[in-house]
C-alpha cells in the first residue's frame, strides 16, 4: 500500500511539474511574440529616424551653402562700398 501511494504522489507530482512547464512555456513564448513585436516597432522607428536625419542633413547643407553665398554677396557689397567711398 504504502508504495502505490508513493508511486501516485510520484506520479502526481510529475503530472503537476509537466503542466507547470507547459504553462512556463506558453508564458515564454508570449513575452517572446511580445518582444518580437516591440523589435519590429524599433527597427521601423529607427528607419523612420534615419529618414529624417538625411532629410535634416540635406537643409543643413542647403542652408549652410546658401549662407555662405550671402556672406560672400555681403563681402562683395562691402568692398565695393568702400572702394566707393575711397574714390570719391
Amino acid at each position: 500500500m504504502t508504495r502505490k501511494n508513493t508511486l501516485a504522489s510520484l506520479a502526481v507530482a510529475v503530472v503537476l511539474s509537466l503542466s507547470l512547464t507547459a504553462s512556463k512555456d506558453t508564458k515564454t513564448l508570449q513575452e517572446n511574440e511580445q518582444l518580437k513585436a516591440q523589435v519590429a516597432e524599433l527597427q521601423k522607428e529607427n528607419g523612420q529616424l534615419g529618414n529624417n536625419l538625411e532629410t535634416v542633413t540635406a537643409a543643413r547643407d542647403a542652408l549652410t551653402k546658401e549662407n555662405e553665398a550671402l556672406k560672400a554677396e555681403i563681402k562683395a557689397r562691402k568692398t565695393k562700398h568702400s572702394g566707393t567711398k575711397a574714390s570719391s
